[in-house]
């Protein structure tokens, strides 16, 4: 991360500079003038600003003076000026975050990170139709493919809502980045929030924010992915993953373009085009009572289907080719030839993890190829350990559901602690035997002592030899 920290006060200098990774540049500036100077110097090299209260002007004002220089450059605000109406009209005026003063390492922390893949996210091209090795690319000539690049050329510059759906690797995200930035809100924020990646306890003040006290941990003022994505793009994936508590206030805010910060009354009008994704059957879980019907109607304005990769199987070709010259670039290989056969084979498969599982399996042949040509039977063999391991996850999945079955109908007390030692008994299992049967070995690749090791194997009655 490459942050430039405006401000004059050496404790918090201190305290950012230590938080950063390994690897970071970090560099200082009294004052906006003298940053627009060491930015205009550097190029595109600064990834964030962080910004303390100045000496003698207005954290707004100087927000505002960088954010006319440099607008999509993210920047967090750092004040100890406790006016609420502050962090509204800082937010308003392009911060990415705003902090009250103390603030702890792990908010900031965090807030920079995002930040920073937000900012990626939003200026990173996406190139729609060609390959490219060098940026993301939506790869594919077929007939579905075109018919969705006309549709993303009636839409993006309209603000109506946009739900993308498609299976699990079909490119949902891209598809939403090539709306926003084909859009007349490109140079505005894009903001991605994936639903199911956050607690469900922790959504809620995500996406609306929070005020000081609302709650255990709000020890100041928060502001949600809905006021930072003001006057730009709110992305939502797996918005079939969002809890019925908050589809309600989603469906509020869509329709008033109003939010609510948590422990607030007050209405916060937010300009905020919205598109999600899902690749869960919507009018399914509406029909179970899971989905709300009437914010599936607010989601569903305009609806873009993404084909599997098995309906559009003519653009496997255009797709190995492009992942083989982007990963060969990023891995500082020559890209290796790849024989008819092996197209042929890969064209025939059915792809259930669609264009991310291309991508795992180019990676994977790529590395492994010590620049042979690609043969077919090289694809053969990381397809098959694909799926063996695919299949172990789902006798995984099998063995819990059986487990729990037993304990809904009474037949044994709990579920947990039966599940717990059979995965228990495979993971020590499998680890001597990836050692060898050195025990010294395994204990080192589970993190337990030799001691251990034998006691859980004598246990299990895994007798392995004495080294």
């Amino acid at each position: 991360m490459n942050l430039l920290y405006i401000g004059g006060c050496d404790a918090l200098r201190m305290q950012i500079e230590k938080l950063l990774e390994q690897g970071s540049n970090f560099i200082q500036c009294a004052d906006v003038p003298a940053a627009l100077r060491h930015i205009g110097s550097v190029g595109q090299d600064t990834e964030i600003v962080v910004m303390s209260d100045l000496a003698q002007i207005d954290p707004l004002e100087a927000l505002v003076e960088l954010k006319k220089n440099y607008h999509s450059l993210p920047v967090i605000v750092l004040s100890e000026n406790r006016k609420s109406s502050l962090a509204i009209e800082i937010i308003k005026a392009g911060a990415d975050d705003f902090f009250l003063l103390p603030i702890s390492s792990t908010e900031l922390v965090d807030s920079m990170q995002q930040s920073v893949v937000d900012a990626r996210l939003s200026s990173k091209p996406v190139e729609i139709g060609e390959v490219y090795s060098d940026q993301d690319t939506i790869i594919g000539k077929s007939r579905a493919m075109r018919d969705i690049y006309k549709q993303l050329g009636r839409i993006a510059s309209q603000t109506v809502t946009v739900l993308v759906r498609g299976e699990t690797g079909t490119g949902k995200e891209l598809i939403a980045r090539a709306i926003y930035q084909h859009g007349h809100r490109a140079h505005k924020g894009f903001i991605a929030v994936n639903c199911a990646a956050i607690p469900e306890n922790l959504l809620e003040s995500e996406l609306f924010g929070h005020e000081k006290g609302s709650f255990t941990g709000a020890n100041q003022l928060r502001i949600g992915r809905f006021e930072q994505a003001h006057g730009g793009t709110l992305f939502l994936d797996e918005i079939g993953d969002l809890d019925l508590s908050l589809q309600v206030k989603l469906l509020r805010v869509l329709q008033e373009k109003t939010i609510q910060r948590v422990g607030s009354s007050s209405n916060i009008p937010v300009d905020v085009r919205v598109i999600a994704a899902t690749h869960r059957n919507l009018e399914s879980m509406v029909s179970e009572g899971t989905f709300r019907e009437d914010l599936f109607y607010r989601l569903n304005v305009i609806a873009i289907p993404i084909p599997p990769l098995r309906d559009r199987r003519e653009d496997i070709p255009d797709l190995i080719h492009y992942f083989l010259q982007r990963y060969a670039k990023e891995y500082g290989l020559k890209t290796p030839s790849i024989s008819a056969k092996a197209i042929d084979y890969l064209k025939q498969l059915e792809w259930p993890g669609n264009i991310r599982q291309v991508q795992n399996v180019i990676s994977k042949s790529l590395l492994d190829s010590k620049g042979q040509m690609l043969d077919w039977q090289r694809f053969d063999k990381i397809i098959k350990e694909s799926q063996e391991l695919a299949k172990k996850q789902i006798n995984l999945r099998q063995m819990i559901d059986y487990e729990l079955t037993r304990a809904v109908n009474s037949e044994t007390e709990a579920a947990l602690p039966i599940l717990s030692q059979q995965f228990e008994r495979e993971v020590y299992t499998m680890a001597i035997d990836r050692a060898g049967g050195n025990q010294a070995k395994a204990a080192r690749l589970l993190g337990v002592s030799r001691f251990t090791l034998r006691e859980k194997l004598r246990l299990y009655g895994k007798h392995p030899k004495k080294i």
